[in-house]
């Protein structure tokens, strides 16, 4: 059975930095884009970013471009995000989720099939 973990969240202030991980369980990472997305209270879900198994092709919201990096240990399992910079904006439970194709330019989360519980990521001002 796939399953797909999140941890590393947590309460910080403005301006610092968190690394999400997600944990993954199942054959064949390598074949897998996983995206992070983020919902926030009351707003929808938004695409944070996707990284395609092999590596080769990334894509960030332009909301975190410049501030977070999504990386990928195929080996362990495990997809980061390291989010640097923290806004206030940036709240919100943050998941990660897999699919099967490559990364659209928009992280269009009807493209995931699988998704893990969440973390929380509290930002304060």
């Amino acid at each position: 059975q796939v399953q797909l973990v999140e941890s590393g969240g947590g309460s910080v202030q403005a301006g610092d930095s968190l690394t999400l991980s997600c944990s993954l369980t199942g054959p064949g990472l390598e074949s897998y884009a996983i995206g992070w997305f983020r919902q926030a209270p009351g707003k929808q879900r938004e695409g944070v970013s996707c990284i395609r198994g092999n590596e080769r092709g990334i894509v960030y919201a332009d909301s975190v471009k410049g501030r977070f990096i999504t990386s990928r240990d195929n080996a362990k399992n495990m997809v980061f995000l390291q989010m640097n910079s923290l806004k206030f904006e940036d709240t919100g439970i943050y998941y990660c989720a897999r699919q099967w194709g490559p990364c659209s330019s928009s992280i269009k989360e009807t493209d995931f099939r699988i998704w893990g519980q969440g973390t929380q990521v509290t930002v304060s001002s």
